[in-house]
């Protein structure tokens, strides 16, 4: 990078290189590029999208589709790179829409090879795993030499997220970008080891999560609330001038090792579930019921919300062990609880102003 992230451009900007190219500043390139091979020898090769700005600035990445099967990030990327004006970008954005191709193509959330987790599998290593060796070819030409990041994903499938941001908060670079992104969550902690966005934080180049939705599906809504996310990042750290760093209206940070905020299942059966993600529901209120296959109410076990707070993610499978997750609550303190219900009571009385 030619600058400080925080700070005016200066200099000439940088042409950006990778192992086999390079892509000039003003220059825009689609690649397919080779990061390993099928049983039959074959190429398996992701595609990637560099656009360098004809002036300087930072690079940015956004990644998807680390597990095959989450695809709302795959159609986020897609429109950065494709649909919007980059002519008076500053810096460079490398574009993976698609990073797990092997398990895109079979829709698995894993690799197909041996049922690796290639969102473990960061930095990488040459030598090692399959997973491993396709880690570090993506990592060391195409996120090593980036400055940010924002890696995006979905729940795993039977459940869905409403949209929130992971980062390791006590990184300044990090929690800067989570901010920016303007969420409402932002869920605090380091992440496991191998994730995208720790190995990149811990190599100083901030990473962020971003989870939304469900596995297997285009969500229109949740696409477009993460594009302005992505446009209030570019506002921050400069990629595109004039536009303006956006705020949610209120937030919440949440540390992520707080367990109580996952609710777990203390009985097997099927799940009547009673809410949605992203609703606010109050202490006592009932969250879901288990019954069994004959619905015996002597049977029924229902799920109280412990405590005021906002379901980030719920069960989609209707069917559970005991043990399961049925739900991620977190509680919010009360100047965002008074500012969500604003937004709340905002939300209704427009809605009631389109049905008269």
């Amino acid at each position: 990078m030619s600058d400080d992230v925080a700070g005016v451009p200066v200099g000439e900007p940088d042409a950006f290189t990778y192992n086999g190219g390079r892509v000039d500043p003003g220059e825009s390139v689609n690649i397919r590029y080779g990061i390993s091979e099928t049983y039959l020898g074959d190429p398996v090769r992701i595609p990637v999208t560099v656009i360098n700005g004809e002036r300087p600035g930072p690079t940015m990445f956004l990644s998807a589709a680390a597990h095959g099967d989450e695809l709302n990030g795959i159609e986020v990327v897609r429109e950065v790179a494709h649909d919007w004006d980059h002519s008076a970008l500053r810096g460079t954005l490398v574009c993976l829409p698609v990073m797990n191709v092997p398990g895109f193509l079979a829709q698995e959330r894993y690799l197909p090879i041996y049922d690796r987790d290639l969102n473990r599998s960061f930095p990488g290593r040459e030598g090692s795993t399959s997973a491993r060796r396709m880690a570090h070819r993506i990592y060391t030409n195409f996120v090593e030499p980036c400055d940010l990041g924002i890696d995006f994903h979905t729940s795993t499938r039977g459940r869905t997220n409403t949209l929130h941001v992971r980062a390791d908060m006590d990184d300044e670079g990090a929690a800067r970008l989570a901010r920016a992104f303007s969420s409402n969550v932002i869920i605090d902690g380091e992440g496991p080891s191998g994730t995208l966005r720790r190995e990149a934080t811990d190599d100083g180049i901030p990473t962020i999560t971003v989870e939304m939705g469900e596995a297997h599906r285009f969500q229109r809504r949740l696409i477009d609330r993460a594009l302005t996310g992505v446009a209030s990042a570019f506002a921050e750290f400069g990629l595109h001038r004039g536009s303006a760093v956006h705020w949610p209206g209120w937030r919440t940070v949440i540390e992520d090792s707080d367990e109580k905020t996952w609710l777990r299942a203390d009985a097997g059966g099927i799940v009547d579930v009673k809410v949605e993600s992203g609703a606010l529901v109050r202490e006592g209120e009932v969250i879901c019921a288990i019954t069994n296959p004959f619905k015996e109410e002597d049977d029924i076990v229902t799920v109280e919300a412990p405590f005021t707070g906002l379901i980030l993610g719920i069960l989609e499978n209707p069917v559970v062990y005991p043990g399961n997750p049925l739900c991620h609550l977190v509680e919010l303190s009360e100047d965002t609880l008074l500012a969500l219900e604003r937004e709340l009571a905002e939300d209704d009385r427009m809605s009631g102003t389109v049905d008269r």
